[in-house]
């Protein structure tokens, strides 16, 4: 497989001129691009240009709306409830956690949930931005469902994610972003991308086998035949029941709060098999650390966290210890002078948008 570096510049004109003949206004373009970007330059590959064709094709379908509209249901001093009305993902929840953090500006502690919305790129952004705030960020969202309950075979809700950011005193901030299942879709997709298995007890059928085979595995999903697991694996004993746990407490904020849908409801499909909107919820969190510790104060406390936790012990043959987001970190200083890793298979994607939008734009494959 040849994989070739596009500049990240490049990689970004490219995903601008696709949205743009899209009918995606530009202002809003520019938010939608930087969460994707932001995905390739941490080394995220499932949720960048990777997962452009999936927007255009949903704008394409009708099943998402190009221009944003975002109504504010209800509205008090510290809470927002909004109505994303089926717009860009990316740019309802950049306004919501714009709201949070005014918010937390103003009483310390902001908080927003959102409903009918659609997929909004990797989770962590959203913390991050509270972080460049001096704030403490939370972002969790609801998801087409993938997952099975512990002691089920049936994907009943999705992978559900978990992000949490935190400034520190350290060149970045603490960074978590995780999905409650052990993968996720769009790495089985990077992984049948790549020709690469799925490791073992990651993913289950109807049956309860292991499959590794990613085409297999996508091909199972379309059908319902098959499940990702949640974080501890089948059953109890290896803490299955957390992760499934943490992924109910997701939907409940993310669906619950919001008085949105939830479970099947959010397939993307209604009875006849037709396309519809996924009616995505998410639920955002700011808290203003200035408001319960000097800010400085706090950072340097959240960086001898950090410090402590790297200096431990070091398990024999491993070389160090890492936080959260640390990895990533690294990967965006590589990929910025590097440039975005684009595969064979993304190469072709590209080159199948690049045509069926008539982008006035230079590939170099």
């Amino acid at each position: 497989m040849s994989v070739i570096r596009l500049p990240v510049e490049k990689v970004k004109e490219f995903m601008e001129k696709s949205f743009l003949k899209c009918g995606v206004p530009k202002d809003d373009v520019a938010i939608v691009v930087d969460v994707l970007i932001r995905s390739d330059i941490r080394g995220i590959e499932s949720h960048g240009i990777g997962r452009l064709k999936m927007y255009l094709d949903f704008i394409k379908d009708k099943v998402q709306n190009p221009v944003t509209n975002v109504e504010i249901v209800k509205d008090t001093p510290g809470t927002a409830l909004i109505d994303g009305n089926y717009g860009m993902g990316h740019v309802i929840s950049y306004r919501a956690m714009s709201l949070a953090i005014e918010k937390a500006k103003m009483l310390g502690v902001g908080a927003v949930a959102v409903k009918n919305s659609t997929h909004f790129g990797i989770c962590g952004y959203y913390p991050l931005m509270a972080a460049e705030e001096g704030m403490i960020g939370l972002a969790v969202t609801n998801a087409r469902p993938t997952v099975a309950p512990t002691f089920s075979n049936e994907p009943m809700y999705g992978t559900n994610p978990i992000a949490f950011s935190a400034p520190t005193d350290e060149e970045h901030p603490f960074i978590l972003d995780m999905a409650t299942s052990i993968i996720q879709k769009g790495k089985v997709e990077i992984l049948e991308r790549e020709k690469k298995p799925v490791a073992a007890g990651l993913v289950i059928d109807k049956e309860g086998n292991s499959h590794t085979d990613p085409g297999k595995i996508l091909q199972l999903f379309r059908s319902k035949q098959a499940a990702l697991l949640p974080l501890g694996g089948i059953g109890e004993k290896t803490g299955g029941h957390k992760g499934y746990g943490l992924g109910l407490m997701v939907e409940i904020l993310s669906s619950a709060l919001s008085g949105g849908p939830f479970s099947n409801a959010l397939s993307g499909f209604d009875k006849d098999g037709n396309k519809i909107p996924n009616k995505l919820g998410h639920f955002f969190l700011a808290i203003n650390v200035s408001n319960f510790i000097d800010l400085e104060e706090f950072k340097s406390i959240a960086g001898n966290i950090v410090r402590t936790m790297r200096n431990a012990n070091l398990f024999p043959g491993q070389e160090r210890i890492y936080v959260a987001g640390e990895k990533g970190f690294a990967r965006q200083k590589r990929i910025l002078k590097e440039g975005v890793p684009i595969n064979d298979a993304m190469q072709k994607t590209m080159l199948e948008i690049k045509n069926e939008y008539e982008l006035d734009i230079e590939l170099p494959f």
